[in-house]
């Protein structure tokens, strides 16, 4: 057994049994991992997936358990590797982020580019997603971290550590009837309009409709999508009212009046989500500690490794975040 075999594995499972699509992904051909696959299975003794054919159907009950250990076995593997570089002071590697596009294209520039400048040997893939898939990729170990937004609730699938706070805004073009308001819109106001949102808004647990519920008020919602800047070109369009992340107000927007959002929708909170029992390369820590400099690294480490419990300080809003980095 090698954890080559245990990498086309995990690969089959997490590519569907597509047998293509998993050699793809860990660049091997199809005849190889084959190959592999069945000298696993042949030291093993029974088969790790249903076939039909020469087509896998399902994974095997136990081929489950075998992957579980799999998993496990991979993620320590990496762990030593990455234990092994941050002590060689190798800081060549790839640094993937799982993320929404309003997080990509508004809070992570800034802190990416210093990250490339202390450690210019490091590549960085962004993968910019809607939000419900954001921590799928976390868990299918396709990221090293996942940056995502919750109303109140903290995310699951690792260990979850507050970047900042924000509200939502509203955005209408200066010729709209709620731009000359001089005050945040009430919901039955908002309500009134037909409405461009992200596309979270449309799940009936979104923040977005359990405040218009608890409002007495059903939202139009004429337009959803996952990229802010999408939202506010179909704003400009005359589509709606846009209601969207304040950070995703920004220069180039002057032609749009930004209000703020009612009371009632709630303040959301940015997180960065790492897997638990994961030793993080040098260049993560300091991209963490590039969106989070509230956060002393060397506690954070701590943490991490099991030596403290996470007792994180208040997260600043976007306001005090934005006049007080030093990224």
């Amino acid at each position: 057994m090698t954890l080559t075999q245990l990498r086309y594995l995990v690969a089959i499972a997490d590519s569907g049994l597509n047998i293509t699509l998993a050699a793809e992904r860990v660049h091997a051909t199809q005849p190889g991992l084959s190959k592999q696959l069945k000298q696993l299975e042949d030291e093993l003794g029974f088969q790790l997936f249903v076939r039909k054919g020469r087509s896998l159907e399902a994974i095997a009950p136990a081929g489950e358990r075998v992957l579980a250990h799999a998993r496990r076995i991979l993620e320590e593997a990496g762990n030593i590797r990455s234990y092994a570089a941050n002590e060689r002071g190798q800081h060549a590697g790839r640094l993937i982020l799982a993320t929404t596009h309003t997080q990509a294209r508004y809070v992570l520039p800034t802190a990416i580019a210093s990250v490339k400048r202390g450690f210019p040997q490091v590549s960085v893939h962004l993968q910019a997603a809607a939000d419900g898939e954001v921590l799928e990729q976390l868990s299918h170990g396709n990221a090293d971290l996942a940056v995502i937004s919750t109303a109140g609730a903290v995310p699951e699938g690792g260990l979850a550590v507050p970047l900042f706070r924000w509200r939502r805004v509203v955005l209408v073009p200066r010729t709209h009837a709620l731009a000359s308001l001089k005050r945040a819109p009430t919901l039955a106001e908002l309500a009134a309009h037909p409405l461009v949102s992200y596309e979270s808004s449309t799940r009936p647990e979104s923040s977005l409709r359990r405040a218009f519920a608890a409002g007495g008020v059903e939202p139009q919602l004429a337009m959803t999508a996952r990229d802010a800047d999408l939202i506010k070109t179909y704003v400009r369009a005359g589509l709606g009212v846009g209601v969207l992340a304040e950070m995703a107000v920004a220069e180039g927007d002057e032609d749009l009046q930004a209000l703020t959002a009612p009371d009632a929708l709630p303040e959301c909170v940015t997180w960065a989500v790492i897997p638990r029992a994961r030793v993080l390369r040098d260049y993560v820590l300091e991209l963490l500690q590039g969106l989070a400099p509230q956060i002393d690294r060397r506690d954070l480490r701590r943490v991490l490794e099991g030596n403290l419990a996470p007792d994180w300080p208040r997260a600043p809003s976007w306001g005090e975040r934005a006049k007080t980095s030093v990224v």
